[in-house]
């Protein structure tokens, strides 16, 4: 059993959890993810490690209230436990080369993820901008947590009720355009928005890494669910990524298949919400 031991409610449908894992903390990195099942008859689902602490054996979790699953995880309080947690999976976020200057770009809930490859970033010395996009105020994420870790944040609200008016790709535009020299472009975040952050760094053949999010079930590419065309080819999210070169990326079948559980994940969030009444 692993037990909560902080939760804190981001905005109305996300949530953040830090959970007594250990062995989980101990070789946890930017970029990897675990499988949690809340009790037997749970169904498997993949979270990005949003932060950990080696010393207290702790790791972070957040996440976004989207089916049955996320609601009940939601419902759980700090002193109650997830029967399982497996971790750490995936490969760690690994940029290479010889960086000094990278841009971590968040969009939404995918602030969560990126949160962690900018502050791993920033404290092995390279300097970085964060550009963040939600739809409007009130579902502002993690912004202290960025300012800690960041040389440049730049918060981009679709309405423009704060920070700058527009899209993430608008920001990072005028960051290139304005003399911003990036090494790499860190992308985290829905899939039309880290596609559409790729077509803007590609003409200036910036190296751009994405973390994709496709369906996953058992984590060790034995199942196949998150298979990805990466470059021509099949590769498997959970043990091959989940970060991938953006520039040979496939998004458009990503998105027709990650759209497959839509509605079947719709109508089991309004089963449960059901259920209380």
């Amino acid at each position: 059993m692993f037990r909560i031991v902080q939760k804190r409610v981001l905005n109305p449908s996300v949530t953040l959890l830090e959970i007594e894992a250990p062995f989980i903390a101990k070789k946890a990195k930017a970029g990897q993810f675990i499988i949690f099942r809340i009790d037997e008859k749970g169904e498997r689902v993949p979270l990005t490690i949003a932060d950990y602490n080696r010393e207290n054996g702790t790791i972070t979790i957040i996440f976004q209230i989207v089916g049955r699953t996320t609601q009940q995880l939601s419902e759980l309080n700090e002193g109650d436990s997830i029967l399982d947690v497996a971790g750490p999976l995936g490969m760690p976020t690994e940029i290479g080369g010889n960086v000094k200057k990278v841009c971590v770009i968040g969009g939404g809930v995918g602030c969560a993820i990126a949160y962690p490859q900018a502050k791993e970033l920033s404290e092995n010395g390279i300097s970085v901008d964060v550009i963040a996009g939600f739809r409007n105020k009130d579902i502002v994420i993690l912004e202290d947590e960025f300012k800690n870790h960041s040389d440049n944040l730049i918060i981009c609200t679709d309405d423009g009720s704060y920070g700058k008016k527009g899209f993430v790709t608008d920001a990072l535009k005028e960051q290139i355009e304005n003399g911003a020299v990036y090494d790499a472009v860190i992308a985290i975040g829905p899939v039309p928005m880290m596609k559409f952050v790729c077509d803007v760094t590609k003409p200036y053949n910036i190296k751009t890494i994405v973390s994709l999010n496709p369906i996953m079930i058992d984590g060790t590419g034995m199942c196949g669910g998150c298979r990805v065309t990466v470059g021509g080819q099949i590769k498997y999210a959970c043990v091959d990524g989940p970060d991938f070169d953006g520039h040979e990326v496939d998004f458009d079948e990503l998105m027709k298949r990650n759209s497959t559980y839509r509605e079947y994940e719709h109508n089991c969030r309004m089963l449960g919400s059901a259920e209380k009444l």
